[in-house]
């Protein structure tokens, strides 16, 4: 697992964000049953209080269920899932349009310049 830490956010937030990621594609699904807090900051490579606060997060959040000796599963709510995996799609596209706007693109720029992209990797894709 890559631990490279960005210096621009809290680590935490950082393993929230993989971890939902990983429950996106898959490698979590709902009912999986995740790492213990120790387990867990071993792999992430930080301190298991750390790993207590992201799953006390992603509970808050709807993601996970922590059972009282049994440990934190993913959450059998498909649709709260798909919700979080949704407005996670819909903040990236919201700070990527605000940044672009921000340095002088008009929204038609940005749409232009997007479907550009995307049909390149399309293009790159098929081979």
């Amino acid at each position: 697992m890559d631990n490279n830490y960005n210096n621009y956010e809290p680590i935490y937030l950082q393993i929230i964000r993989r971890i939902c990621y990983q429950i996106f594609r898959g490698e979590y699904k709902p009912g999986d049953k995740l790492p213990s807090w120790i387990d867990a900051g071993l792999a992430f490579d930080v301190n298991h209080n750390t790993i207590a606060r992201v799953y006390q997060e992603l509970a808050l959040l709807g993601i996970i269920e922590t059972r009282r000796g049994e440990g934190s599963f993913v959450t059998d709510n498909q649709s709260r899932i798909d919700e979080l995996h949704d407005n996670m799609r819909d903040d990236l596209i919201s700070t990527m349009v605000m940044e672009m706007t921000q340095m002088g693109y008009s929204l038609d720029d940005i749409n232009q310049a997007f479907s550009r992209y995307i049909d390149s990797v399309s293009e790159v894709s098929h081979y």
